[in-house]
This record gives C-alpha cells, structure tokens and sequence, in this order.
C-alpha cells in the first residue's frame, strides 16, 4: 500500500470546489429511473446515458471523480474512447461500485448485511488494472421499532472495514458509506442517536483492520427525520445535528465527508449541504456523493432522446455548480435561478 498516493487520490476527491457523482445505479435500479421517464433500459440507453453525464464539457470544474457501475466502466463513449480514459483527460477520478448488494440478515429478515468480500481482492486488482482509482461499498442500517439492532450495526461495520482494508492494500481510496436510510416515521434526535452509534463501531471496526483513515473517505447520511415524520427540520437544525454527530465520531485524519442525498429533493440536498459548510471551519473537508441529487433534473430533461442531450447537460452542470458552490458555503436560493450558459 502506497498511503502517501491514497491520501493525495482521496485529497484531489474533495478539492475545494469539487465533489463526486454518484452514478453506479446498478442495472435494476436504473431500470426504474428509465421507466419512470419511459425508456426502455438496455446496454444502448444505459450507455448513451452515462455518456450524457460522463462526457459533459465543463463537469470538471465541479466534479472530482464519478463511482461507476461494473458495466459503465467497461463501457466506451460513442467515439470509442474507454470512459475511464474520457474521464481521466478531463481531470476527474474514475471509481468503481464494488458492492455486490444489501442481502437479507439471517434471521433478521427486516434487516440487511451487504455483501461481496468473497472476490473482492480479486475484484479490486482488475478494477486498478482497468483505471479505477477509488471504490464504494454501501451499508444500509434501517430505524424501526426496535431497529437497528447491535448485530445489524456490528455485522454491517465489520464488513466495511474489510471491504476498506482490501480496497487500500489494492491500491484504491475506499470510499466507507454506512447508510441510515430516512425511511419511517423517526425524528431526527432518533436518527442522531443511531447514525452516531454506527459510525462509532464503524471507525472501531476500521481501526481493526488497520484502516489508514487518511486514505479512505467516508459517506455519511445527513442526521434528518424520517420520510415519514410530521416534523421537518429546518436546513440549519441538520446541519448542526450532523456536524455535532461528525465531530464526535470521525477521526480529523480522514480527509473529507462526502455525504450521500438519500431521499431529498436536488435543492434540499443543496441547501443542507451549504449549511454545513456555514459552521466551519471542520477538521475534515465536507463535500458531496449525490446520485439522484445530481441527475434528476437531468434525467427527466433527457427523457431518451439525442436532440436533449444539450438540455439535459446543462441542468446536470446546474446541479454540479449548485453543490460545488454550497461545499464552500457560496451557495445561495437566489443562485439557483443562474442557469449554465
């Protein structure tokens, strides 16, 4: 392991400015974004799509890498050229999804384990070999009546830190992702106490497994109420909740946050994002991972056809600058309205 080249990888990751996209959908996830704008999901559409993203002049100016899905990068853009090396001319980091999916826990059938360590060292050196330079492995922690339970967050725990631990002797930045969904009717001192108690374990499962927190970043939800809650906090009372929550769990030797949307809207994800940045400084840069955050407005823009393509890039480059914006804390309502030229 060359940590010095993991730390300056994980470091170009959450420059000033920057953060990830988030587009590793795998095939049966982006099945359903298609249907919900009526496109067919074949290798053809999956492909065009990604390139939309992928290809975009500009994005480099707020994007730093993109975590992709096993088939997008073995993909090529329509001139031939690997996405991997479309990427890479541009200045942003190829990264790879290497997560083989939430399974259920056994004989806790309301609760998941994630799984795919089996192959992982194998996985990871192909991965390196193709041009990927940092990976992803999600955790999904549920809230509910008596979840999540200790076996739930210990297992979970266990298998990011192992996940992390082959990532980095492979010569990739792992990116650490323990997901409290906002699903439910919780609040947000509710989703507080959880998120702080995972990611207590998950930094003592990493420490274990001799995890050099300097090269590895982590992707946190945001410490929110539950979908399903009838309070809704404001964009300040989350962002004091979960940098009160950081501060207390995440060493300062991680170089950067990257947090996750999950539920949110585009321009709540945004405004959150900014909020944290107002508490600064932070002992670790705060930036963004968003996937649908950052591609539902583009999504919806492109609707399957060529002739949007340049509609749909400029509402991805909006979203882009919006959040690069808002993780120097320049974010403001009245920018939204700027289109990209």
């Amino acid at each position: 392991m060359n940590l010095a080249e993991l730390e300056r990888i994980a470091r170009s990751l959450v420059a000033p400015g920057k953060g990830i996209l988030a587009a590793d959908e795998s095939s049966g996830t982006i099945k359903r974004r298609f249907d919900g704008i009526g496109v067919a999901s074949s290798e053809q559409t999956r492909r065009d799509y990604r390139e939309l993203l992928l290809a975009a002049p500009g994005a480099e100016t707020h994007i730093s890498g993109v975590i992709l899905f096993d088939e997008t990068l073995r993909q090529s853009a329509s001139d031939g050229r690997p996405f991997v090396d479309v990427l890479a001319a541009a200045g942003v980091v190829p990264g790879i999804k290497v997560d083989k999916g939430a399974k259920p826990l056994p004989f806790a059938p309301e609760e998941t384990i994630t799984e795919g360590l089996d192959d992982l060292r194998e996985r990871c050196a192909e991965y390196r070999s193709i041009g990927a330079r940092f990976t992803k492995w999600r955790a999904v922690i549920k809230i509910g009546d008596g979840l999540p339970t200790t076996d739930c967050i210990h297992t979970n725990a266990h298998a990011l830190a192992r996940y992390a631990a082959i990532a980095q002797e492979q010569g990739l930045v792992p990116i650490v992702e323990p997901e409290v969904l906002m699903d439910g009717a919780h609040d947000i001192e509710r989703c507080r106490i959880v998120t702080e108690a995972v990611l207590v374990r998950v930094f003592y499962e990493l420490h274990r497994q001799r995890v050099a927190p300097e090269g590895m970043l982590l992707k946190p939800n945001m410490v929110i109420d539950g979908t399903e809650c009838l309070r809704k906090s404001s964009a300040d009372e989350i962002a004091t909740a979960t940098v009160q929550t950081l501060r207390r769990c995440v060493p300062s030797a991680v170089p950067g946050i990257v947090f996750l949307s999950g539920g949110q809207s585009e321009e709540e994800a945004t405004a959150n994002l900014a909020a944290m940045a107002a508490l600064g400084p932070h002992p670790w840069q705060l930036s963004f991972s968003y996937g649908r955050a950052l591609q539902q407005s583009a999504l919806g823009a492109w609707a399957g056809r060529k002739e949007n393509v340049a509609t749909a890039r400029r509402a991805y480059l909006h979203r882009a600058r919006m959040n690069g914006l808002a993780r120097d804390g320049r974010w403001s309502p009245q920018a939204e309205k700027e289109d990209v030229a």
